[in-house]
C-alpha cells in the first residue's frame, strides 16, 4: 500500500475535490481550530484540514496520530445524525483511527482550553483503544440535546 492509499484510505477523485471545496467554505469553529492547528502548532502535530478518507471528509486529521477530530454543531443533534455519525466513526475506527468530537461552541467559547483538552488526550487516552462506538468526547464538550418523546 503506498503511502497516499494509506493516506487518504482509497477515497475517490469526487470525495477529494469535495474536501477542497469544503476548504474554501470552512465554519467559524473550523476556522478557529484550524488557527490552533496549523503549522504543527498542537504538540508539533501535523494536521490537515477536510481531509479525505475513504468515502468521508474529516474535519481535521492527524495521519501520525490515525486522529479524526470532528466538530459538531446543531446539525449532529438529531438521531438520524448522531447515527449516521456514529457509523461513520465506527468505520473510520475500522481502518485504526480514533474520532474526536467537540461542540462547535466549546471552540467558539472556550477555544484555549478546548486545545489543552485535546493536547491531554493525544497525550494521555489516545494510546488506549477507542470505545467500542469509536469515539471520544472532549471532556469540555456541552451534551447533546436529549431526544425526549422521540419514541424511546
Amino acid at each position: 500500500m503506498s503511502y497516499s492509499d494509506n493516506l487518504f484510505f482509497g477515497a475517490s477523485p469526487l470525495i477529494h475535490q469535495r474536501a477542497k471545496d469544503l476548504r474554501k467554505i470552512m465554519t467559524p469553529a473550523e476556522k478557529i481550530l484550524w488557527e490552533k492547528l496549523r503549522g504543527k502548532s498542537l504538540g508539533n502535530y501535523k494536521f490537515r484540514r477536510q481531509h479525505p478518507i475513504f468515502r468521508f471528509i474529516a474535519d481535521f486529521y492527524c495521519h501520525e496520530l490515525k486522529l479524526v477530530i470532528e466538530l459538531d454543531g446543531e446539525i449532529h443533534d438529531s438521531k438520524e445524525r448522531q447515527e449516521y455519525d456514529l457509523n461513520r466513526s465506527y468505520k473510520l475506527n475500522e481502518f485504526g483511527i480514533t474520532v474526536l468530537r467537540i461542540r462547535n461552541e466549546v471552540i467558539l467559547n472556550s477555544s484555549t482550553k478546548a486545545m489543552q483538552d485535546i493536547l491531554e488526550f493525544i497525550k494521555t487516552k489516545h494510546l488506549s483503544q477507542p470505545s467500542p462506538q469509536g469515539e471520544k468526547v472532549v471532556p469540555v464538550t456541552s451534551p447533546r440535546p436529549s431526544h425526549q418523546g422521540e419514541g424511546e
